[in-house]
């Protein structure tokens, strides 16, 4: 008896062409919702937006971050050697002014601020190498941002506000600051110039003063259009007289009270002041130490509410 095919085109107890075709695309459609379903719950479980829309919100929202990150990609490159600059700088100036300079002035007095030379000068160096970073990277690299290789104008094409690129900016140059302040933390015991539980707050304390004239800097450099002789004249009447004038390497109130001044308006004398309470337990009032914090905190608020608005008119020209 001869079987009769079946609907599908297939013989009796076997499938058909159409079927095993409804089989085999039955079978794609499970695996690419398989596949979707994954992708999304992958994308839902490490907080990446599934939709364009999505994305732009996200990036409304953490811009800020998403910018820093890809400064950080690029900074990546000359990670290493920045660090070893920042460190080799840090020993020199231990060796040349903690260590050979401190033993002059201990051999011909007691003690500076009741410690040795080195354990006095140690903090305040940190303290005036975070200013010296801000210095270098909110001046010409703000620039760079808008005159010559002027990324800033990309991430501005996107959902990304000028206020989180200036933000970005600004907790890249963080991240150096903290770097750089661990480490010479580490350099700083390996020298013995700590002599406090409290002198892992050298870290914040030089991060805030970094900051405190990297964000005012980093709004005057926005404001820029050509370099001129403006950066140059910084470096020399600004953050010069601040390192070698406001107590760094001595205390302040040695000097004559008609330079005093410099020291009270300067972030690197702020920040020693603190640093040294933290790595010593130098004498600070309660009072003065809130006038510190208070001095670094302002400056820092007032710079990157000036940046936000400086870049919000450069952006949109």
């Amino acid at each position: 008896m001869t079987e009769l095919p079946d609907d599908d085109g297939g013989g009796a107890g076997r499938p058909g062409p159409r079927a095993h075709t409804a089989n085999t695309a039955n079978t794609a459609n499970t695996a690419n919702t398989a596949h979707i379903a994954a992708e999304d719950f992958g994308r839902a479980y490490m907080g990446v937006p599934a939709t364009p829309f999505e994305q732009a919100a996200a990036s409304r929202r953490w811009g800020w971050l998403y910018f820093a990150e890809h400064i950080v990609r690029q900074f990546r490159a000359y990670l290493v050697s920045v660090l070893m600059y920042d460190i080799g700088q840090l020993v020199l100036y231990l060796l040349a002014m903690g260590v050979a300079l401190g033993t002059l002035v201990d051999a011909n007095t007691e003690s500076v601020d009741g410690v040795s030379y080195l354990v006095f000068v140690a903090p305040a160096i940190v303290v005036a190498q975070a200013i010296q970073t801000a210095n270098g990277e909110m001046s010409f690299p703000v620039m760079e941002g808008f005159k010559w290789r002027r990324w800033y104008f990309g991430a501005a094409a996107t959902p990304v506000s000028p206020g989180q690129i200036a933000m970005g900016h600004q907790v890249t140059v963080l991240v150096r600051y903290f770097l750089q302040a661990f480490l010479a933390l580490l350099i700083l015991w390996a020298f013995g110039a700590l002599a406090s539980p409290w002198s892992w707050l050298l870290v914040p304390i030089s991060m805030l003063a970094g900051m405190s004239f990297g964000a005012p800097l980093q709004a005057y450099s926005a404001t820029r259009k050509d370099e001129g002789f403006s950066f140059s004249a910084i470096q020399r009447f600004v953050v010069m007289p601040m390192f070698l004038f406001a107590g760094t390497f001595f205390p302040l109130t040695t000097m004559p009270t008609y330079l005093q001044w410099i020291g009270w308006i300067s972030p690197v004398w702020h920040g020693s002041e603190l640093a040294r309470w933290a790595t010593y337990g130098h004498v600070v009032a309660p009072s003065m130490a809130v006038v510190h914090v208070a001095f670094l905190t302002v400056l820092t608020v007032v710079g990157l509410l000036l940046g936000r608005r400086v870049y919000r008119r450069r952006l949109s020209e």
